[in-house]
């Protein structure tokens, strides 16, 4: 059966023809049926037979069109079907070169309270949740939006990282994680020229900026397809999927300022929005910035080990095996979070180290020492850092220095 999308009428030509034989069979019937003759004359049978006029032929459009759907909305249709080549063609920006400002309705900047690393950059995200759809708050687990739902983070280095504003800083990449009705799938694009370009294999880009007086050059790593699982997977069972990592309620129980200067709670805005059902606000878990000062070292410390670990350190991570739980509602008084814990399958690094945290002394820790290590090997987070995070580094290590000792013996 034609699907009615692709109906098309009848063409006009062939609509004249039908109608121009039938008035010639009708007129033909009339004269032999009703005109005098004679008796025993009978006039011979008329026989009109219409000329062959085969349908038009519809081509449904091909799987490529629907990335050239250009419109003023959201293209959702190449979002839910097609990994378009060009980030340009899902029409998420009022501006496709600038992904880091007016998204199209009903696109919503949202931020983090709390910093995920990745060699300095800026980092703009974007939620796109189709209208009429929604999402249950979760106190304590990842929460996740409906099919349908587009999340879109830019990466923007800069050149100095005591500067901010779009005139200090390059786009180098923009990831897409696409809630389809098969799961979620992660795409990457790359910024040249104005212009982002879907990439399979990741890339590497040189960049040098200036980090406190110092200059450092580096060599910026965009994941392949595959590395983003590293990340993003979660293990159920025999099953693997990706899932975002930043929808958290203490990550997003921040306040924000909107354009028109009004500071709002974003979990409550999301709520004013119907995109979050059941919000209990007044318990919900929250961390801060590493640099806010006025709050505690321990709810800092915690969700800076949450937002840049937990999502591979946790039952169903991609460092699972390795026994420790670094997500923010897990009590970091314990062994599971690392007191006096012995990684497997780490051989201490060059100094030899035996302890995730040893309370009250960073130096002898692990998880301080990985920090600042470089080797692909040793380097925690594996991926997504090329260069130490020296405000990171400190807090951590101010962190473990406070605990008291008594909390565990690691001898």
């Amino acid at each position: 059966m034609m699907n009615p999308k692709y109906h098309t009428n009848l063409p006009n030509t062939f609509l004249q023809t039908t109608r121009s034989l039938s008035m010639v069979a009708l007129l033909s019937l009339t004269c032999f049926s009703g005109c005098g003759g004679s008796s025993d004359t009978t006039a011979p049978p008329v026989s009109v037979t219409p000329p062959v006029v085969s349908p038009p032929t519809i081509t449904p459009p091909s799987e490529e069109d629907v990335c050239k759907n250009q419109t003023s909305e959201v293209n959702w249709q190449a979002l839910m079907n097609k990994d378009c080549v060009d980030l340009a063609d899902y029409s998420l920006f009022i501006d496709p070169s600038v992904p880091t400002d007016s998204p199209r309705t009903p696109g919503h900047l949202y931020q983090l309270s709390t910093e995920l690393f990745s060699n300095y950059a800026s980092k703009y995200r974007f939620l796109f949740i189709p209208p009429g759809l929604s999402f249950n708050y979760q106190a304590n687990e990842r929460m996740t939006p409906p099919v349908g739902s587009v999340l879109v983070k830019t990466f923007a280095l800069p050149y100095d990282t005591s500067l901010s504003g779009s005139e200090n800083e390059i786009l180098i990449e923009t990831r897409l994680l696409i809630h389809r009705e098969t799961g979620w799938t992660a795409l990457t694009y790359q910024w040249n020229n104005q212009q982002a370009t879907l990439l399979v294999a990741g890339a590497n880009i040189k960049h040098q900026m200036n980090n406190q007086g110092e200059v450092i050059q580096f060599d910026y790593h965009i994941p392949s397809k595959a590395e983003c699982k590293i990340c993003h997977q979660v293990v159920s069972g025999q099953t693997s999927q990706i899932m975002p990592i930043g929808l958290k309620a203490h990550t997003l129980n921040r306040n924000i300022t909107l354009a028109n200067g009004q500071e709002v709670n974003q979990l409550q805005l999301f709520e004013d929005k119907g995109w979050l059902q059941q919000l209990s606000l007044s318990n919900a878990p929250q961390s801060f910035a590493i640099n806010d000062n006025t709050k505690s070292l321990t709810a800092r410390a915690k969700g800076y080990l949450d937002i840049n670990c937990a999502h591979c350190h946790n039952p169903q991570g991609f460092a699972s095996i390795s026994g420790l739980r670094l997500s923010f509602d897990i009590d970091h008084t314990t062994f599971e979070y690392g007191i006096c814990k012995q990684p497997p399958g780490w051989d201490g690094g060059p100094n030899g180290l035996a302890y995730d945290i040893v309370p009250g002394n960073a130096e002898r820790s692990i998880i301080h020492e990985r920090q600042v290590l470089s080797s692909p090997k040793d380097r925690m987070p594996p991926i997504g850092r090329e260069v130490i995070h020296e405000e990171g580094v400190a807090l951590i290590k101010r962190w473990i220095d406070s605990l008291p000792p008594s909390l565990g013996n690691c001898q």
